[in-house]
């Protein structure tokens, strides 16, 4: 699905800090290029046919041709995202090293590890250029440099293994998990996904990383955390069956397993806040 990110016309990008809110956002692309610099926690990104394992400090590159979704990001999840309008990159790179940012899908792996201090340098340049952004022709030389400093940084970073490749059937079943509400039938979600149940368990949790039932639960905590909200118009109850959990027992198991503290603690949690 093709995104039209909100732009103002007189800046070449956007960059914000982004953490998990429980929105479920559907697999898209944009004609913006885009990066996340990791800052801390874990997350996978599903890339067409690939996998991208994000852990803290990793670097990505997500192209205008890339059809991708954020799946399965712990609690503590935060990473910066910054993209850049086509017109702002042909003008940032200019030497031959730097072409390749304006392939719509280049091949290859696009996702690497980066030491502590480049992370600590981008973290503060990236900073920088929020603080700036009423001043327009400051923050657009910002973005610009942003974009040669981190693509610098991913140049000289630890190469990771290449990016699993994904079954299709895998990739559609994670993507229906994410975007379909309520609860899901893990026997009917093979079969639209095209294989039967023992073998698309396998294959999801070989190349996902999860098992397909604990996949399937961290999507269900996600979508209470977003019908939950801060609590004040619903009880747990009601927003754990409207997330898919058969059973407040069965949800609060999950959700302690998953997020680290009962279901109470993170009401508690919540009213403190």
């Amino acid at each position: 699905m093709r995104e039209v990110l909100p732009m103002p016309e007189a800046r070449d990008g956007r960059i914000w800090r982004y953490v998990p809110r429980g929105r479920i956002h559907p697999m898209h692309h944009h004609d913006e290029l885009e990066l996340n610099l990791v800052l801390r926690g874990r997350g996978r990104y599903l890339l067409g046919d690939r996998r991208y394992d994000l852990a803290r400090h990793s670097l990505v590159w997500l192209f205008s041709r890339q059809d991708h979704i954020l799946l399965d990001t712990t609690p503590d999840f935060a990473c910066w995202i910054i993209v850049w309008k086509p017109e702002a990159v042909r003008r940032a790179c200019t030497e031959p090293g730097t072409r390749v940012l304006f392939d719509p899908n280049p091949a290859g792996h696009f996702c690497r590890r980066l030491s502590a201090e480049r992370v600590e340098a981008l973290d503060k340049l990236h900073a920088e250029i929020v603080n700036a952004e009423p001043d327009g022709p400051r923050f657009n030389y910002g973005l610009g440099y942003a974009l040669l400093a981190a693509w610098a940084a991913f140049e000289e970073a630890e190469r990771l293994p290449a990016g699993l490749d994904v079954h299709p059937a895998v990739e559609r079943a994670a993507v229906l998990l994410r975007e379909r509400e309520g609860d899901a039938d893990l026997e009917e979600l093979a079969a639209e996904a095209g294989l039967s149940f023992p073998r698309l368990s396998r294959l999801f949790k070989q190349q996902m990383g999860v098992a397909l039932a604990q996949f399937r639960n961290q999507q269900r905590v996600e979508r209470f955390l977003r019908v939950y909200g801060t609590g004040q118009r619903r009880n747990m109850l009601d927003a754990a069956l409207e997330a898919g959990f058969g059973s407040y027992p069965q949800f609060h198991r999950v959700f302690k397993a998953l997020m680290g503290r009962s279901p109470a603690a993170y009401r508690r949690g919540l009213k403190s806040d």
